[in-house]
Formats: structure tokens, C-alpha cells, sequence
């Protein structure tokens, strides 16, 4: 255990969305997770807008991992600043998953839960610093190229 917050995720750029065709042999899970990334763009555009899923935040209060861990899973939109750098604002879901925490009362769990979006975004800031947004950009376009070289099919719900 390295860090007192493991934050993970992945990170959609809604910019780099074509157009979004639910395949109708989708599972519910997959159609449900595309809907809200449909919805996500119908609300907030794709100027400067990254929707991070498959994304956990677990804080730890102390130095034993079986002891004092609460988890929380969360998906949402994260919006940066004019120059792309900054994490300006979230508009994520926050859902406690499990904790180890025998003391915890529910204005902690409230608190952990508003803390959530404020860790998330410290954390995408570091991410962009790292490149990583960069790296997933080019990513995307080199999946799109291949799409577009196969005329569509790269795999199975891709």
C-alpha cells in the first residue's frame, strides 16, 4: 500500500466520439453503460469534456489494508480548463462499494463521499501532468484508423 487514496480509471475524451450506435446484441450492462455516456455527451458537449468509467477510489485510514478501507466506485464527466490542463469542475456518480471501517457512522460516510469528486479530479490533474491524456488520445486514433481500414469491425463491441 503506496498510497493513502488508489484512485483508478479509464478516460473516455467525448471528443474523440464519432458517433455513438448501441449494437442491439449488447449485453443490458454495456447498452446501460452507453446510454450514460450518450447522455453524458448530450450534456456536455465534447469541448474539453472526459468521461471516466470502470473507476474506483478507495481511501485507506490506516496502515494495514485489512483495516480501515472504504471503497467507493464512481463514473462520470470531468471538465478541464480553456487550455486543456487544469481539472476546472466533475459531474461524476459516487457509489460506496465496501469498507473495513467498524467505527464508521454516516456523516464520515457522507463526508468520504463528497471527498470522492475532490480526489478525483486532484488526480486527473496528475493525470494530464503525466501525459496520460495525450497517450490515450493517440490511442483512440490509431483504433479509429484501424476501424476504418477493417470498414467497422475491430472486435467485438469496439
Amino acid at each position: 500500500m503506496d498510497h493513502y487514496v488508489d484512485i483508478s480509471f479509464d478516460c473516455l475524451p467525448l471528443r474523440s466520439i464519432g458517433r455513438l450506435d448501441i449494437p442491439l446484441d449488447a449485453s443490458p450492462k454495456y447498452q446501460a453503460k452507453l446510454e450514460r455516456i450518450k447522455h453524458a455527451l448530450e450534456t456536455h458537449g465534447t469541448l474539453r469534456t472526459y468521461y471516466l468509467h470502470n473507476a474506483a477510489c478507495k481511501f485507506h485510514l490506516m496502515n494495514d489494508p485489512d483495516l480501515g478501507m472504504i471503497e467507493f466506485r464512481f463514473e462520470g464527466t470531468l471538465f478541464t480548463d480553456s487550455s486543456d490542463t487544469h481539472t476546472e469542475r466533475a459531474d461524476v456518480t459516487v457509489e460506496l462499494v465496501r469498507e473495513t471501517v467498524d467505527w464508521l457512522t454516516e456523516p464520515v460516510v457522507h463526508w468520504f463521499h463528497e471527498s470522492v469528486t475532490h480526489a478525483v479530479r486532484a488526480e486527473f490533474n496528475r493525470y494530464i501532468a503525466n501525459g496520460d491524456l495525450a497517450q490515450t488520445i493517440e490511442r483512440l486514433k490509431q483504433l479509429e484508423s484501424q476501424v476504418d481500414q477493417s470498414g467497422g469491425y475491430v472486435g467485438m463491441y469496439l
